[in-house]
């Protein structure tokens, strides 16, 4: 039998290498803004062209490479951060593994301009695909630039797995905040096809985030220091008004380097208590300075995950530091009402009864909705079942629509009785629907009417959400709005839909924009999409009072809907009791 076991080509093994290090253009801005930092650069300059997928430069000042350490550095395995075995426990520095350049070089176009301090002239070296095409002298600053051009385009099938270009700019700034915010004293430049993404001046790690999230962060970010036994945590977290549906604002770093942990991420929810509803996300941007002996950084190709010696003893640290935070800067409980709603009816039935004593004028609305009604039979259809929802002076078996009326509980849900008993709705859930419905109706249709603004309005976004305004743009004034860019991250809105008010608007879009940015991986329809997203930012607030003309126009307009029953997130918004239930449960 023939021998059938070979040593791989170097070119394929660093493709291999590369699978594990290099994902996607955000896995290689990583890797050279780490090399940045690592060569002590006090200025970094990130230049994109498409998102990446063209062009990804990272130019710094830091000290530079010789000429023989610049062709080292594409070899794999090659490192200045270990000599020995023993030096993987005691790494403070972000690229240590030797791969990275390597792995890059060998599915892309690479040119490295550098020099050191002390040498006149610098280095250029360029390779193609792991291929080394040319090294020579060049004229360089002190520093380095290396550029990254036609990421896999010898790996098609990889490149053919890339994102749109708004999808993959997210990764990549994803990544650039992850470095950018626990290094303020470092200044950085983004650029994405010419346009300035980010301007970031040295500063104290408090403007940085402000620099970074906008202004607004500054009022909600309480401080974090305490110090024990070999570690010591610092940082910043948020309050509940910072807390959102996504974890995409949670920052958690380890000597200054950003790691993913569910497990710590648990001991700051619990800090939280019952503070923190169970679908927020709180706010936070905390690093843990502790010896290197006592963790292992090297268990992970990209090292977003860490191994500590005491897991427990850190969870219990953390949890107690942010717990002293939050108590010291006396953050009261929020309520939030937006959970799935009765998934046990009678329990949820006795809960309500036990816990609220009703008023005189309660009492009088419940005994004038079950005055005069009769036992009657299941309805055959969904139409006749919500027959006594038309509240149009329409007659039902001698009854006036009147004695059927609905009535609004805990600023929330609304009860609305039906001849087999009352339906529940969730206002909120309902309000989803109808305004869901409306948008889609109105995108397909493009029949939606705007409201001109006396005084337009002028908002200043993120780069990465100002340039998602300006692609959805077109979609966003089929539905009624005006928006205009204004340029440096700007935009102004001279319209808005008819029904919204001018006073949620900013909060209307920051919500959509968060929420549309979450299912941008997801392969749901643009129209769908952005529907939902706005559908849920400009529904009605939990809590809020609504008049008895406004809890009828609800009613309609929700059992007018295609799907009345589910919230375009999938949350129920009518719960049905029929008597034969409400029987049961004052008989046990």
């Amino acid at each position: 039998m023939a021998d059938i076991i070979q040593l791989l080509p170097e070119s394929i093994a660093n493709q291999i290498a590369a699978g594990e290090v290099i994902q996607r253009p955000a896995s290689v801005v990583k890797e050279l803004l780490e090399n940045a930092l690592d060569a002590g650069a006090e200025n970094i300059q990130l230049i994109l062209k498409e998102s990446g997928k063209a062009l990804i430069q990272v130019i710094d000042d830091g000290k530079g490479m010789t000429e023989i350490d610049a062709r080292m550095s594409f070899e794999r395995h090659a490192t200045s951060k270990i000599q020995k075995a023993e030096d993987l426990f005691y790494i403070n520095t972000m690229g240590f593994r030797g791969e990275a350049l390597a792995s890059i070089a060998s599915i892309a176009h690479v040119d490295l301009k550098t020099r050191t301090k002390d040498s006149e002239i610098g280095t250029q070296i360029k390779i193609h695909g792991s291929k080394l095409i040319n090294q020579s002298p060049c004229a360089q600053s002190k520093g380095t630039s290396l550029s990254v051009k036609n990421l896999f385009y010898n790996v098609p099938a990889r490149r053919k797995f890339l994102k749109s270009d708004p999808v993959e700019l997210r990764h990549i700034l994803e990544e650039f905040k992850r470095v950018a915010i626990i290094h303020p004293n470092i200044g950085f430049k983004v650029f994405n096809d010419d346009n300035e993404l980010f301007l970031l001046k040295p500063t104290n790690l408090r403007q940085r985030i402000v620099n970074v999230f906008g202004k607004k962060i500054n009022e909600k970010l309480i401080p974090v220091q305490e110090e024990a036994n070999n570690m010591s945590i610092q940082g910043f977290v948020g309050n509940m008004d910072a807390a959102k549906k996504a974890r995409s604002e949670q920052f958690f770093y380890v000597n200054q380097r950003f790691i993913k942990s569910p497990y710590l991420n648990h001991a700051i929810k619990q800090a939280y208590g019952e503070l923190m509803p169970k679908e927020l996300h709180a706010f936070y941007v905390l690093n843990l300075d502790i010896d290197p002996e006592l963790i292992d950084i090297n268990i992970h190709p990209t090292k977003h995950e860490i191994k500590f010696q005491e897991e427990r003893l850190i969870y219990n640290f953390i949890n107690v530091a942010v717990k002293h935070a939050l108590g010291k800067y006396k953050i009261t409980p929020m309520i939030d009402f937006d959970n799935t709603l009765l998934s046990n009816r009678s329990t949820e039935v006795n809960r309500h009864f036990e816990s609220n004593t009703p008023s005189k004028s309660e009492v009088d609305a419940w005994s004038k909705m079950y005055q005069n009604l009769e036992t009657s039979k299941a309805p055959e259809s969904q139409s006749e079942m919500f027959l006594g929802s038309q509240l149009n002076n329409q007659v039902d078996d001698g009854i006036e629509s009147n004695d059927y009326s609905a009535i609004q509980i805990n600023h929330n849900y609304i009860i609305h009785p039906i001849k087999s008993g009352f339906v529940l709705i969730d206002q909120k859930n309902a309000h989803e629907r109808i305004l869901y419905e409306r948008f889609i109706e109105q995108l397909e249709n493009q029949t939606a009417s705007s409201q001109k603004l006396l005084f337009p309005l002028n908002f200043k976004y993120p780069p990465e959400k100002h340039l998602l305004i300006l692609e959805l743009r077109d979609k966003l004034n089929t539905l009624g709005f005006d928006i205009e860019d204004f340029g440096h991250q700007s935009i102004i809105v001279h319209g808005i839909p008819t029904g919204l008010e001018e006073a949620s608007i900013e909060n209307i879009i920051d919500g959509f924009l968060m929420a549309y940015q979450q299912n941008l991986d997801f392969k749901l329809g643009i129209n769908e999409n952005l529907a939902r997203s706005l559908a849920q930012n400009s529904a009605i607030n939990r809590n809020q009072n609504l008049s008895k003309t406004e809890i009828n126009s609800l009613i309609d307009q929700l059992f007018a809907c295609k799907t009345p029953y589910i919230s375009p997130s999938g949350k129920k918004c009518i719960v049905t009791f029929d008597s034969t239930d409400l029987q049961k449960l004052f008989e046990s």
